[in-house]
């Protein structure tokens, strides 16, 4: 067991493991809580190739591990899964000052936050970038090859991470990603009290604004269910296809006939985006 982080589960899961891991991050300042999903193959002595999942709003690590159904296709491919917390947590952590579930705890959105009292501690995009890959590649067997996936507020966090860190991931996949925030709801909320009121600063986390410059083109899937409840107000997957044509850069948009915003949802498709990154980190 190494020093840096201490396990607290571990779990037999189709003839891998799945790791409830607990340690103190310099990013986040607190400590923090991730799964790590590790194939059989891992136990052979292979270092394998990583999918890191980022979760919604209101969600931990452990929405993913017990509602996806993603571990038998895992272990076949061969693919460890990693999958954070969605924010700080911990005395000391600010949450929501009205006790709302749409901003603080468990709603980090993947960015660093730059106003007080959130820059402290609301650093998740450092974190899911820099801080936990080092980790988890020194403490487990696991390899650089990386891809990226993630759901609403957490398929926001995937796009983000890919488009940004040119080089970092073979592919990126969402469920029902927020592809605007600086122009919906939720991202305005949030983005107006992490990085303040200059919206020039929020396009810097939007993926629609991040798409027209990206260095990588690194082809983007996505499943939205055409029942979300969701979809007209806060998700808007068409503005991402309207930049990705205008940037000329590859994105496949499936709209599911009469699936919410559910992890069920997540668990009928989620196959097929394990096989989507597979064949890339394969490559």
């Amino acid at each position: 067991m190494s020093e840096a982080f201490t396990i607290l589960s571990e779990t037999r899961v189709f003839g891998g493991w799945l790791k409830r891991v607990r340690h103190a991050s310099a990013a986040l300042d607190c400590a923090m809580t991730f799964a790590v999903y590790l194939p059989p193959r891992a136990e052979a002595g292979a270092r394998v190739p990583t999918l890191y999942w980022l979760s919604g709003l209101t969600c931990t690590d452990e929405n993913f591990i017990q509602k996806a159904g993603a571990f038998r296709v895992a272990a076949e491919l061969g693919l460890a899964i990693v999958a954070p917390d969605t924010s700080p947590r911990g005395e000391g952590v600010p949450g929501d000052p009205d006790g709302a579930w749409d901003f603080g705890l468990g709603a980090g959105f993947y960015l660093d936050a730059t106003e007080q009292p959130w820059a402290r501690h609301y650093r998740m995009h450092d974190y899911v970038t820099r801080e936990l890959p080092a980790l988890v590649e020194a403490g487990f067997p696991v390899s650089a090859r990386r891809s990226v996936a993630g759901h609403s507020m957490g398929g926001h966090g995937a796009l983000v991470c890919a488009l940004r860190h040119p080089g970092l991931y073979r592919s990126v996949s969402a469920f029902s990603p927020i592809v605007n925030p600086a122009a919906v709801p939720w991202g305005e909320k949030a983005f107006g009290r992490y990085l303040g009121p200059d919206r020039d600063r929020w396009l810097e986390w939007d993926a629609c604004a991040l798409i027209a410059t990206a260095a990588e083109r690194l082809p983007i899937l996505i499943d939205q269910g055409d029942r979300d409840g969701f979809l007209e107000a806060q998700l808007k997957p068409e503005r991402l296809v309207a930049a990705a044509e205008a940037a000329g850069h590859p994105l496949t948009l499936r709209m599911q006939p009469g699936y919410d915003h559910s992890y069920f949802f997540i668990a009928t498709f989620i196959e097929d985006h394990l096989r989507h990154h597979a064949a890339a980190l394969a490559g």
